[in-house]
């Protein structure tokens, strides 16, 4: 019967707790919930924002030449954002390309937008790259118009179905 008691007070002291972590500020982080880094390209002058008052969401995409995975994803998920209303989403992919040339001929071959597409000379060395954990995979980052992502790694056939 002891037992039950001492379960039950658990039980209860971790519920008072939870209820107690709502008025918990938001960190900067890289899981869903978690607000996303602010991403500066000191290459070009740009300042990726995702906060804007439309509540639109952002799609940030990380890709590299040499990755030809990463490559692929973002081809699809440039079309797969052509198709979508502009109003809803934005679309930015980061090159972690260290040499330029390689960047505009990619972007040249793969017909990407080149207002989407924004190239990070420092590739590996940069703080986006180290911002981001992207030692662990190139991937995506679904973020809504407060700054907060929502998912993470977003295939291009499953972009719709999550917006909606």
């Amino acid at each position: 019967m002891k037992f039950y008691a001492y379960v039950l007070v658990g039980t209860l002291a971790l519920l008072f707790m939870a209820a107690g972590s709502k008025h918990a500020k938001l960190s900067e982080g890289l899981n869903p919930g978690d607000l996303a880094p602010r991403i500066e390209i000191p290459e070009n002058g740009s300042d990726i924002t995702f906060r804007n008052s439309e509540s639109r969401y952002t799609l940030l995409n990380f890709w590299a030449a040499y990755d030809a995975e990463s490559r692929l994803k973002n081809v699809q998920l440039s079309n797969a954002v052509k198709k979508m209303d502009s109003s809803k989403i934005a679309f930015y992919s980061v090159s972690l390309d260290e040499n330029p040339s390689v960047f505009k001929e990619t972007v040249r071959l793969d017909q990407l937008p080149a207002g989407t597409q924004f190239q990070v000379e420092s590739g590996t060395e940069s703080e986006i790259y180290k911002d981001y954990a992207l030692e662990k995979g190139l991937r995506n980052f679904l973020i809504d118009g407060n700054g907060m992502i929502v998912a993470v790694n977003v295939a291009a056939s499953d972009l719709e179905k999550i917006l909606n």
